[in-house]
Formats: structure tokens, C-alpha cells, sequence
């Protein structure tokens, strides 16, 4: 697969991928590029990262708190709000209807 058509597919992923990371619990931003790294999503660079998370709070799908961390610094905590949990929910029906359509498709190929 070409690197376009891949990071084309990650953008259009990460809103939803982090609707769900922060429906489990909050984070912070270098937090929650570990946490992405954990499942896989640690090329994703912080360059796209921070910005789409000051679109989801300008969308009031998140919203955040600064709060003290380890007594020398403060963090941005994101938290999912009540319409990024009903927006995570669009996402997830429409995510597991393109994952079966997808792997329906694929697996007649490998047939």
C-alpha cells in the first residue's frame, strides 16, 4: 500500500480512534501518544496529533483541565464530553459496518 493511501486511512481514523481512548480514561497529550504506540498508531506524529485535538475541543467533542502532574509541571488532561461519547458511538457503528464490508471483500480474494 502506498504511503499516501496509508496515512490517508490513519487521518481519517484518529478522531474516532481517540473518542475511544478517552472514553477510558483521560489523558494527556504525550500520554496519549503512548497510549497510540501501544495499539500501533506510534508513527502518527505529534504534528497531527495536537492540532486534532484543538479541533475536537473546538467541536465540543472533548474538553480539557489543566492540572498539576509530578509537582514541577502542569498538563493539558482531555476528557470525552456528552457529545464526543455520541459521536464515538456513530463511529463505531459505521467502523465495524467498512471492517465487515472489508473483510468480507478480502476474504473472497484469499478464497
Amino acid at each position: 500500500m502506498s504511503e499516501n493511501i496509508a496515512s490517508q486511512l490513519r487521518k481519517g481514523i484518529l478522531q474516532g480512534f481517540l473518542l475511544i481512548l478517552l472514553d477510558k480514561e483521560p489523558n494527556y497529550g504525550y500520554g496519549i501518544m503512548k497510549k497510540m504506540s501501544e495499539y500501533g498508531l506510534g508513527d502518527v506524529p505529534k504534528g497531527t496529533i495536537y492540532p486534532l485535538l484543538t479541533n475536537m475541543t473546538t467541536k465540543g467533542l472533548i474538553k480539557y483541565q489543566i492540572q498539576a502532574s509530578d509537582g514541577l509541571r502542569t498538563r493539558k488532561y482531555y476528557y470525552i464530553t456528552e457529545a464526543g461519547k455520541a459521536e464515538k458511538q456513530v463511529f463505531s457503528r459505521e467502523w465495524l459496518g467498512i471492517s465487515r464490508s472489508m473483510n468480507s471483500i478480502l476474504g473472497e480474494e484469499n478464497e
